[in-house]
């Protein structure tokens, strides 16, 4: 189970409105603190660690670039709900060890909610409405990979089991 307090966009965030292009030569660390810039100037340097990213449909689009999934961790974002995502940005989040959980009831939770995920039964509790909503179960295959921090922790992992 998650718990945390909501960060909410709406649809086709993507990965120019995570990772502005400006900052894009500087370090990973350096950028995060522009990250989500071009429509919430308070996210980066207001996100807590354990708060959670909620957005619409199409989350990601655009470029493919790993940096908007890499700002994001640096910032601490640990879990994201969306309705659904660009192919290329959801497995870029899971290879670095974001959990990416897919709702498609993303659009009922509010800015500043707070909401409980249990993402092995597939269920989101929103505490401040009361509400519940169906998410996708994570399979166990992708729950290693974000418990290990990322692919390559993982391959590394049972490389040395082997």
């Amino acid at each position: 189970m998650i718990e945390g307090k909501v960060w909410k966009y709406g649809d086709n965030i993507n990965t120019d409105i995570i990772s502005p292009p400006a900052y894009l030569e500087l370090s990973i660390e350096e950028a995060a603190k522009y990250t989500m810039k071009p429509i919430d100037e308070a996210f980066a340097s207001e996100y807590k660690e354990g708060d959670i990213f909620v957005a619409g449909h199409n989350l990601g689009s655009g470029s493919s670039r790993e940096t908007a999934p890499l700002m994001l961790k640096a910032l601490g974002v640990r879990t994201i709900v969306a309705r659904d995502y660009a192919r290329i940005f959801y497995r870029n989040c899971i290879n670095i060890g974001i959990l990416a959980i897919e709702c498609d009831e993303a659009d009922k939770i509010g800015k500043d909610d707070i909401i409980r995920i249990d993402y092995t039964n597939g269920v989101i509790y929103n505490l401040s409405k009361s509400e519940k909503y169906s998410c996708l179960k994570i399979p166990s295959h992708i729950l290693s990979i974000i418990e290990y921090g990322g692919l390559i922790n993982y391959l590394k992992e049972v490389e040395l089991k082997r």
